[in-house]
């Protein structure tokens, strides 16, 4: 019989390959920008947790979702599920301003990634899903 925790660890590395398939499917520009987004992601958080939700989006979790990595035509949009309440002061964000809790990064092909201040914003992210779960918070990353 499985435990839990071997059970989560499998979900991860299942969720990990199918993250490493749409890289290497994307085979462009994306994919790379994707690779090193998610690179900068397990760098600034070691314990963030991999899935592969809603037919198909990269989602990085640690006591709640940081972020999704969705790749489009001209973009990969990082959305934070909380960047509303992270503070911006690079100015990174720059799509999904106008929401409540939501706020995304478009990156374009000619764009440089900011690497300080998005691994920034993700030790914020995991900051701040960390100290809702001590409070009592449903941490829905986890749900069935």
């Amino acid at each position: 019989m499985k435990s839990a925790n071997n059970d989560k660890k499998e979900t991860n590395d299942d969720a990990s390959k199918l993250i490493d398939a749409r890289i290497n499917d994307l085979g462009d520009w994306r994919g790379k920008t994707l690779a090193r987004v998610r690179a900068l992601i397990k760098q600034a958080e070691p314990e963030v947790i991999e899935e592969w939700k809603w037919r198909g989006v990269p989602v990085w979790s640690h006591a709640g979702i940081i972020c999704t990595g969705e790749t489009y035509k001209n973009y990969v949009k990082l959305t934070f599920a909380k960047g509303a309440a992270l503070d911006d002061p690079s100015g990174l964000f720059n799509s999904s301003l106008d929401g409540n809790t939501r706020r995304a990064i478009d990156i374009h092909e000619i764009d440089k990634i900011n690497e300080k201040a998005l691994q920034a914003f993700v030790r914020a992210a995991a900051a701040l899903n960390k100290s809702k779960a001590k409070k009592g918070g449903k941490d829905i990353s986890l749900a069935g």
